[in-house]
């Protein structure tokens, strides 16, 4: 299914439950993104995976923070992605890995623990996106200390996202002269105790693990940001759910990156980063 067929069916989904005009705000605030889950033989979309090693451009530096070398989690292949994704991000953008401070597994360095123990909360540079183009990238073998996890090939099944219940988007959301003191308090609930039978829509991306779309927040919170910046001004990348491999990020075990939305739009990853969920 096409992504336009796919919106058109959410609409009429949702103005059934939520009336036209409402429903037309909120799946406004959809984007495009994929539910990502273990592949089989020839399912795997292009070289998008958990774990492995990173495939980078000759000469690409391994990145690093105060020294000590990242470990890459992930690969998602955007040329593979890029039919459902329009106009995001600039055609051949290729590849992109997504790395972090592994302090948590059970094979970190012990000095990334005591790196990671020295930072109140979390730095940009501790996880890092790096993109490489398709035709140049090469498999990349780690410095020693970076922690490599066994791979894991995904099937990328593509839908839309919304953002989680307790997302700052809501508060941009008009919810009508009908809605009460305690449905303005908190928009994204109220949507949410409106819209039955919401697993079963059109479009519902079925997994915890997504690239693209927008983040989810397990511990009821929102995205650690630097600075106090806006997380709307913010897309997100990339979501990995918690694992018994590894629990990095915050209390909940959840990792998001993102990316300011103009940066991903011209195709620049050096601003990418970190988003934990935290309690």
């Amino acid at each position: 299914m096409d992504p336009e067929t796919t919106l058109s069916e959410l609409r009429e989904f949702c103005a059934e439950r939520l009336g036209a005009e409402l429903a037309a705000r909120f799946v406004a605030l959809a984007r495009p993104g994929f539910a990502l889950t273990a592949a089989g033989p020839g399912e795997a979309a292009g070289h998008s995976r958990f774990g492995g090693r990173a495939l980078l451009e000759p000469g690409t530096p391994w990145p690093a923070f105060e020294g000590f070398p990242l470990s890459l989690l992930a690969i998602l292949d955007t040329d593979a992605l890029a039919p459902w994704l329009g106009d995001l991000l600039p055609a051949g953008t290729g590849l992109l890995n997504f790395f972090y401070l592994d302090s948590d597994s059970e094979q970190c360095d012990p000095a990334a623990f005591a790196l990671a123990a020295k930072f109140v909360g979390n730095e940009p540079q501790v996880g890092r996106v790096i993109a490489a183009r398709s035709a140049h990238a090469v498999e990349t073998t780690p410095p020693a200390r970076s922690s490599v996890f066994a791979p894991v090939s995904w099937v990328a099944s593509p839908g839309f996202a919304f953002p989680d219940p307790w997302d700052r988007a809501y508060d941009t959301l008009e919810l009508g002269p009908e809605a009460d003191d305690m449905a303005r308090l908190m928009p994204g609930i109220h949507i949410e105790d409106l819209l039955t039978e919401w697993p079963q829509r059109p479009g519902a991306l079925g997994s915890e693990d997504i690239a693209f779309g927008w983040p989810a927040f397990p511990t009821g919170s929102s995205p650690w940001m630097p600075d106090g910046e806006d997380p709307n001004l913010h897309h997100h990348l990339l979501q990995l759910s918690s694992r018994n491999e590894w629990h990095i990020g915050g209390d909940g075990g959840w990792m998001h990156w993102s990316t300011p939305t103009e940066a991903l739009r011209a195709g620049d990853f050096s601003r990418a980063i970190s988003t934990p969920d935290i309690w």
